[in-house]
């Protein structure tokens, strides 16, 4: 349905140059800015129509190999390579969080925010499996199995 609507606005435009040339107006110097700004927004619409259509035909969705999959206790598991962790310390009465990037050679990268330090339970390139449960609207860390 994005993609259908997503042609539909990068033709509308084009119509919009084609009604400046048809009653002659290109010539002006209106006719000609207005000419080039709607060439540019159709571009940019329509890039982002053949990126989107080029990513349906190979297939490629948003799974990534980073996995993450929910526990009957509500306790939810994510498996991949620790590419990068980042600590943030928030302001007074705010949890300090860690923003984690988990990779497993192909895919994208996927991200996730947990409560408190994380540099040191999840080293930078090592293979883990990461248990955690949302409390309160954050992420907390149960458990860490290393690979």
């Amino acid at each position: 349905m994005m993609l259908v609507l997503s042609v539909l606005l990068a033709l509308v435009p084009l119509l919009g140059i084609a009604w400046i040339v048809m009653y002659g107006s290109i010539t002006t110097v209106d006719g000609l800015f207005m000419s080039l700004i709607l060439a540019a927004m159709s571009g940019i619409v329509g890039l982002n129509v053949l990126l989107e259509f080029r990513k349906h035909a190979a297939g490629g969705g948003t799974q990534s190999s980073a996995t993450a999959k929910a526990t009957p206790s509500g306790r939810i598991i994510q498996r991949g390579k620790v590419e990068s962790v980042q600590f943030y310390e928030s302001g007074v009465g705010h949890p300090n969080k860690s923003i984690v990037s988990f990779f497993d050679g192909a895919g994208a990268a996927q991200m996730l925010v947990l409560e408190g330090d994380m540099r040191n339970a999840l080293p930078v390139g090592q293979k883990v499996e990461v248990t955690f449960r949302k409390e309160s609207g954050h992420n907390v860390l149960v458990n860490v199995d290393y690979r």
